[in-house]
């Protein structure tokens, strides 16, 4: 996410090279004007970020570091919108209701459930309501993305009105958290989509109204959304499909020449793959530097406190077996894409995009492991050390693997369990730098 954004910050920064190069600041601003035009940025917001970083970096002193300082100082200032709302508000009294609403082929369905997803994952009773007619297959869509996370989906024979209406019945009947309206998009904006949206407005009477916003629509989905705040009234804005491939400069179109608030970010295929849009966080990750406070809170949402402890005694004794591994591998999945995970963390944003394919779902290696760990017996899962040959032959018959395979997974299982053993004691980080300058000769 960001990357092509992050890498031309970056070539700008490159072009200063010495302290009070007046010279040298006038080519980096010109490389930075250069690169937001490219990544979508609107030219009127390209400049108005690089006469503020010119006055700022001129004013602190030029050089790498003040340039930098500025860049950052002067994304905060475009992303925030005064007075705006930052991820997600909840009414005084449940169910807070959120009407989405988007052009067809946005994404709006899908973020829809990505949204439940995030709430149920912070123990909110969700109610997903299907008033999309418009498109073919919509409701069963919603349907099939409900039953995947596990969140009821409500639909009813009628009008949109009429299935409003129903919803909020069953809303308050259920005592829902949260009640998630997907409405009707069309290919283009036209009145009767609007009239709908207007009727829907005044029987749910939503605390929210998210603008799903195809992150590589560019400067048309800033026109889109400016034309659906103007006719409808907008509390937010949800960017869709904002993987590393989008430019990323409809983000900061949206905050600055709309000034309505991005909400989330929504950054891959996968259900968990939203963000909350915080505009110092996503300032940091602009920078490359990462944002651990929000792998944190991410990490936090589907790993109990109480069970890390449990596994952090487990990998201390070393008695992490497959059945801990595999628990773990489901906890990950629920986190998001690794590529995202890794994005977070200062220092490796730049290993993001080589990681975008990752995929624990579907990874061969992943694929393997499960296969041998269902042909285990549940003592050999908890205990991989009692494998001895015979025990190994009836693993692989049963897995479809050969013996060799069995042999080199759990190599590498005994390795991981020995590595994660060492961070996780006293003085982890010197233990295991210890143990890589052994593997490697000693250094030197």
């Amino acid at each position: 996410m960001f990357e092509t954004l992050t890498q031309s910050f970056k070539n700008a920064l490159g072009k200063i090279r010495f302290q009070d190069d007046q010279k040298a600041l006038e080519k980096a601003l010109e490389e930075l004007k250069k690169a937001l035009l490219r990544n979508d940025v609107h030219h009127k917001v390209a400049k108005e970020l690089v006469k503020n970083i010119e006055v700022k970096t001129k004013t602190k002193g030029i050089g790498k570091q003040q340039f930098l300082d500025s860049l950052q100082e002067s994304l905060l200032e475009i992303l925030s919108v005064p007075g705006g709302a930052s991820g997600f508000v909840f009414a005084p009294k449940p169910p807070t209701i959120v009407l989405m609403c988007g052009l067809q082929g946005g994404g709006k369905t899908t973020t829809c459930a990505k949204l439940a997803n995030y709430l149920k994952t912070r123990h909110k009773k969700v109610l997903l309501v299907a008033c999309d007619l418009e498109r073919l297959a919509a409701i069963e869509q919603l349907q099939v993305l409900g039953a995947q996370i596990e969140t009821e989906v409500f639909w009813q024979e009628g009008s949109v009105v009429e299935i409003a209406k129903g919803a909020l019945k069953r809303a308050l009947e259920g005592q829902f958290d949260v009640m998630i309206v997907d409405s009707a998009g069309r290919l283009a904006i036209d009145k009767p989509l609007m009239a709908e949206l207007k009727a829907l407005k005044e029987v749910l009477n939503p605390l929210e109204t998210f603008y799903v916003a195809d992150a590589l629509s560019g400067q048309d989905g800033v026109r889109s959304a400016q034309t659906f705040h103007e006719e409808i009234g907008l509390s937010g804005v949800i960017l869709s499909k904002f993987d590393s491939d989008s430019k990323g400069g409809v983000a900061l179109g949206i905050a600055y020449q709309l000034q309505i608030p991005l909400r989330f970010i929504g950054h891959g295929e996968k259900i968990p793959d939203l963000d909350v849009f915080i505009p110092d966080r996503i300032a940091n990750r602009l920078m490359g530097a990462g944002d651990i406070v929000s792998l944190a809170e991410k990490t936090a949402s589907v790993i109990d406190a109480k069970d890390a402890k449990e596994l952090s005694k487990k990998l201390k004794k070393g008695q992490f077996g497959f059945n801990d591994f595999l628990e773990q591998i489901e906890k990950i999945k629920k986190l998001g894409s690794i590529s995202t995970l890794v994005s977070m963390i200062p220092g490796l944003s730049n290993v993001a995009g080589a990681l975008k394919n990752t995929d624990l779902e579907n990874s061969a290696e992943i694929k393997k492991i499960k296969a041998m760990v269902a042909s285990m017996t549940a003592k050999e899962r908890d205990n991989p050390s009692i494998l001895n040959g015979s025990r190994k032959k009836r693993i692989a018959l049963g897995a479809g693997l050969e013996v060799a395979e069995i042999n080199r997974i759990l190599k590498r299982f005994d390795q991981a369990s020995q590595l994660a053993k060492k961070m996780s004691s006293k003085g982890g980080v010197a233990n295991l730098l210890q143990m890589l300058q052994q593997q490697g000769g000693g250094g030197g």
